[in-house]
């Protein structure tokens, strides 16, 4: 089958050309010999990357397989052709084998200090064996492992770190050992410093970013996905547990209210901001447009929030966007994205694997 995609072809921030073919589900630049091919027409973008999303959990923990496809149906047709699945307890490898399904770069299951995160999602082990967890999800995931940096401690009332420093950097150089890099988890202000110093490679959400920890994560090149589309449920949360909590509650309010400072501030200091909905558990699947949204909200130039699902984020996780050769996973819109990218919530034509899905 031969593909052809004529109007404006977005194979980079700068660089657009007015077509490209796909052959055998592949891209190229060159006319194909074959006369016949399907046309679309538009504004074409690679396929978008959602870089925190959990395929195959609810809020209760692993879904089923049709579960699953729904949920991977669901981020397909809104564009999100590329999915690092950010920690998930169930086994979606049934998933590669499909060609009319995102692609998935998995972190494995979570690992959280025992009773210190959601139930039925990760790992609950204590310090001690944290390097042996580690080495496990790094084997069994794609080139990432997920970390659950703070959560809730009862005693306390408030968000903690969950990790020792020494556990941490050992945990960290034994997954950078065997190839993986690390991410981890983290609201809180407490937990970053000892993280960042350790090694790691990402931090999700990132809340609690302050104008100490800004300048490290800049210096040692740590990635944020701020997920402002979860990060919006915060008072909600804060409202639920305000009367056994109110010190968390108080704190999850503030992280909420600077949310787009912190963005903004992250961004101005030159640390890698990508997109990340934190699909799956109680949030709906198919935002990936809403978080690029978010991310202009908070500061950051449309051209950039762009590349934070595109062309930068497809650089990061190692997979190509629109080269010649590159597997021919695109989404065609009516107008252009970097004009007003409100235009992502409506695609026009997704195209995976050289066939056009929808």
């Amino acid at each position: 089958m031969v593909l052809h995609v004529k109007g404006r072809v977005l194979v980079g921030p700068e660089e657009v050309r007015d077509e490209l073919w796909a052959v055998d589900g592949r891209i190229t630049y060159e006319r194909p010999r074959s006369a016949e091919a399907v046309v679309v027409e538009g504004w074409a973008l690679p396929g978008l990357v959602d870089a925190h999303c959990h395929v195959g959990l609810d809020q209760h923990g692993a879904v089923d397989a049709p579960t699953s496809e729904k949920q991977a149906v669901t981020d397909r047709d809104a564009g999100t052709l590329l999915i690092r699945d950010a920690g998930s307890a169930a086994d979606t490898r049934w998933i590669d084998d499909r060609d009319d399904l995102p692609k998935i770069i998995r972190a494995g299951r979570h690992i959280a200090r025992t009773r210190r995160y959601i139930r039925n999602y990760a790992h609950e082990i204590e310090p001690g064996d944290l390097v042996a967890y580690v080495a496990r999800e790094a084997r069994r995931g794609d080139g990432w492992v997920k970390l659950v940096g703070d959560w809730i401690d009862r005693e306390a009332g408030d968000l903690t770190a969950c990790w020792p420093r020494g556990e941490v950097e050992a945990a960290i150089a034994e997954a950078h050992r065997l190839g993986a890099r690390v991410t981890a988890h983290c609201f809180a202000e407490d937990s970053l410093r000892d993280l960042v110093e350790a090694g790691i490679d990402c931090i999700e959400h990132a809340t609690g970013l302050t104008e100490d920890t800004i300048p490290l994560f800049a210096e040692r090149g740590v990635a944020i996905v701020p997920t402002l589309v979860n990060i919006a449920t915060f008072p909600r949360l804060a409202a639920g547990g305000e009367a056994k909590f109110p010190r968390w509650s108080a704190h999850m309010r503030a992280l909420h209210a600077r949310r787009y400072d912190t963005v903004r501030s992250a961004y101005d200091a030159g640390i890698p901001v990508f997109v990340g909905t934190d699909a799956g558990g109680s949030l709906a699947h198919g935002l990936v447009a809403a978080e690029v949204e978010e991310l202009v909200k908070a500061g950051i130039p449309p051209l950039e929030a762009l590349s934070a699902t595109t062309w930068g984020a497809r650089a990061w996780l190692g997979r190509p966007a629109l080269q010649e050769g590159a597997p021919a996973d695109l989404v065609v819109y009516d107008s252009d994205p970097r004009a007003d990218v409100r235009v992502l919530a409506g695609p026009r034509r997704v195209i995976l694997n050289g066939r056009v899905i929808g």
